[in-house]
């Protein structure tokens, strides 16, 4: 198991356990959820338990860093955020899910914005970039407000569920020391 652990005022990230997988099956089997990330629907319990089976052998090698989110008042694993990372670019790209019941509350800004301080500590990673779907601009408004600038959108680059979307990509520098 991750034994790193980020703390904020109100959120402990931590890494997963396999353990978690009826919770995670539980708040990713949501269509709303769905419709603004990669995650498929209907989410599985073996769709969780596959998932997890994979998040220590990518943390130890280094291409992914994903961390279960909890709220510290309650103990409640809510939500995940993470990272792909790409060493010889030195570069990561960062995405975030929360349970539908804990959206609004500001958690995925404080969440997302933990982890990416946490990336820039790191001597591998230079730029974090993420990205939304054009109709997801709670998403958006994330990235801003954790100090990531607007790069661009990609015109109708995903086609999920019968639809092509839009791309909309934001991008951070790492500060200098």
């Amino acid at each position: 198991m991750i034994d790193i652990r980020i703390e904020t005022d109100r959120l402990l990230l931590r890494g997963f356990r396999l353990t978690d997988a009826p919770r995670v099956a539980e708040i990713c089997n949501n269509e709303k959820l769905h419709r603004g990330t990669y995650l498929p629907y209907p989410y599985t319990l073996a769709d969780a338990e596959s998932w997890l089976a994979e998040r220590d052998a990518d943390f130890a090698n280094k291409v992914c860093y994903d961390f279960a989110v909890v709220e510290k008042s309650s103990g409640i694993l809510f939500g995940c955020v993470g990272a792909y990372h790409n060493a010889e670019r030195q570069n990561a790209s960062l995405g975030y899910w929360l349970d539908e019941a804990f959206w609004g509350r500001g958690y995925a800004t404080e969440a997302a914005g933990a982890l990416l301080q946490w990336l820039f500590t790191l001597d591998d990673v230079h730029k974090v970039c993420a990205d939304h779907f054009g109709f997801n601009t709670a998403s958006g408004r994330v990235m801003q407000k954790i100090g990531m600038t607007y790069e661009g959108t990609q015109r109708e680059q995903v086609y999920r569920d019968g639809v092509y979307h839009d791309l909309v990509l934001y991008g951070a520098i790492k500060p200098e020391r």
